[in-house]
């Protein structure tokens, strides 16, 4: 019973020691496989370049958008035509020779990684995965798949809440009517993918968290306690992934603040985790 109890707390392969070059060369083919997946999905999107630009990336300065359209309906029933946005003509220039082009490379590779973003994770798993308990492993394969939820739906709600949000406010406003805003592509790709990527990557808060108690590094009691410091850090992090306007801002902070609180719920579990092994 102990022997088979002893069995149980080893690592999953530590019957095959593997030197360091080893694990390196294991490393490299993890890395790959993530490379050419990455690569194939870019290639399928930059072979749909209307559908990438023109129905996606571009979308959110329509004023036919679809979160537009909902705004528009939602000032009408609650009598306020401010919510509207009907007159949204935000014209994107091109300067450089070369812009387009590379324009177009950079986002086949950004839709890329975004794509491949579940099974780079599961390939990141799978690498260390051997050097995990059997415990371990079965918690680490549903973080795989939560924190690919989570990835996908910061990059969802940013694309259909905070972008056309923000490249209606950015895209409208005038220091004066005899300024004309000729918004550059460059400029206007970087702050749709920023503030997408951006969000996307801080909604994995709670997968932090859960490493991070699962290690001991923090206690649910040390989240508690520090919430109106943790509050203000947010709103920090809000106004580096999103445009310099307040509303993207709190758009932002109002999910991070309700993923801190299921963090702490979060952190509970893992650090009870973590004591337990401690005292085994």
């Amino acid at each position: 019973m102990e022997q088979q109890t002893s069995k149980q707390n080893k690592p999953h392969d530590q019957e095959k020691v593997m030197s360091f070059w080893d694990h390196l060369e294991e490393l490299r083919w993890h890395i790959l496989r993530s490379i050419i997946a990455v690569f194939v999905l870019a290639i399928i999107a930059f072979l749909n370049r209307k559908i990438v630009f023109d129905y996606i990336i571009l979308a959110p300065s329509n004023s036919d958008f679809i979160t537009n359209r909902i705004l528009c309906r939602l000032g009408e029933i609650l009598s306020m035509p401010s919510m509207c946005i009907k007159n949204l003509h935000l014209q994107i220039i091109n300067i450089n020779m070369s812009g387009q082009f590379l324009t177009h490379l950079y986002i086949s590779t950004v839709a890329g990684f975004i794509l491949a973003f579940p099974y780079v994770l599961y390939e990141l798993w799978r690498f260390i995965q051997p050097a995990l308990y059997e415990k371990e492993q079965k918690y680490s394969k549903g973080a795989v798949i939560i924190s690919s939820l989570l990835f996908l739906s910061g990059v969802l709600f940013s694309y259909f809440l905070v972008v056309p949000l923000t490249v209606n406010f950015l895209g409208n406003y005038q220091v004066s009517s005899q300024v004309l805003n000729q918004v550059s592509l460059n400029s206007y790709i970087n702050t749709v993918v920023s503030v997408t990527f951006g969000v996307g990557v801080a909604f994995e808060l709670p997968i932090i968290v859960y490493f991070l108690a699962r290690l001991g590094l923090i206690t649910p009691e040390f989240l508690k306690k520090n919430r109106k410091y943790m509050f203000v850090i947010l709103l920090i992090l809000a106004a580096i992934i999103t445009p310099p306007d307040m509303f993207s801002q709190i758009l932002v902070v109002i999910p991070l603040t309700l993923l801190y609180e299921l963090s702490i719920k979060v952190s509970k579990t893992a650090y009870k985790r973590y004591l337990e092994n401690g005292e085994e």
